[in-house]
């Protein structure tokens, strides 16, 4: 028989904890592009090629991770239906 207690670690994070790491994942994305900003004026050569990208695609990137959520794909398991136990006849008890 399936138990329909689910455990406390099983449950996916709350909607503020997924919140607040997106939110940080944002955060840290966008604080490099910033980073990037302030190298371009002082690098030259490559160097600002690659500081140039990151200005120009860290934005979408930044969006992109702070709407997909948790990084890590996870199964829940939700309920769905009650399931009646119902004996198959002939199993019952033998005299």
């Amino acid at each position: 028989m399936k138990s329909s207690q689910q455990s406390l670690t099983s449950l996916p994070p709350s909607p503020d904890a997924e919140r607040h790491a997106r939110m940080v994942k944002y955060l840290i994305t966008m604080s490099i592009r910033v980073i990037c900003l302030v190298l371009m004026l002082f690098v030259h050569g490559w160097w600002l090629a690659v500081c140039a990208a990151g200005a120009i695609l860290l934005p979408y990137f930044a969006v992109v991770l702070g709407n997909v959520g948790t990084s890590s794909i996870q199964r829940h398991e939700q309920p769905t239906a009650i399931e009646v136990y119902r004996p198959v006849p002939g199993d019952g008890p033998r005299s």
